[in-house]
């Protein structure tokens, strides 16, 4: 557990729930997980997840060490893709909602997970 002294690389999250148009599911996928590259040039993006709970529900759930590094994510290039996308790809506005870590455990390994 870190002390007042020590950093903490997690503080700070992001869940944003996106709904796929019909049709467009297996786009949303695909831009998702085209995301892990642009999202791996964000030294203050800690974690990133890309999910998928059903046919056309996704989401994506990420951490920071704090509010900069939340908001630089946010104005990075996944971010900007899913504004000039969205409106092809998703039904709806994406949700998305700040919060604030609890708890948290992490390891020095990433990529993307294929059937």
């Amino acid at each position: 557990m870190a002390n007042a002294e020590t950093r903490s690389p997690v503080k700070k999250a992001l869940f944003v729930r996106l709904r796929a148009k019909p049709g467009k599911e297996a786009d949303v996928e695909a831009f998702l997980r085209d995301g892990l590259a642009a999202v791996m040039e964000e030294p203050d993006t800690t974690t990133w997840y890309a999910v998928r709970f059903g046919h056309d529900d996704f989401a994506i759930f990420d951490t920071f060490p704090g509010d900069a590094g939340r908001l630089a994510h946010l104005a990075g290039k996944v971010g900007r893709a899913l504004v000039a996308k969205g409106p092809e790809l998703l039904d709806g506005l994406p949700k998305i909602e700040d919060a604030q870590v609890l708890a948290y455990k992490l390891t020095d390994q990433s990529g993307e997970v294929l059937d």
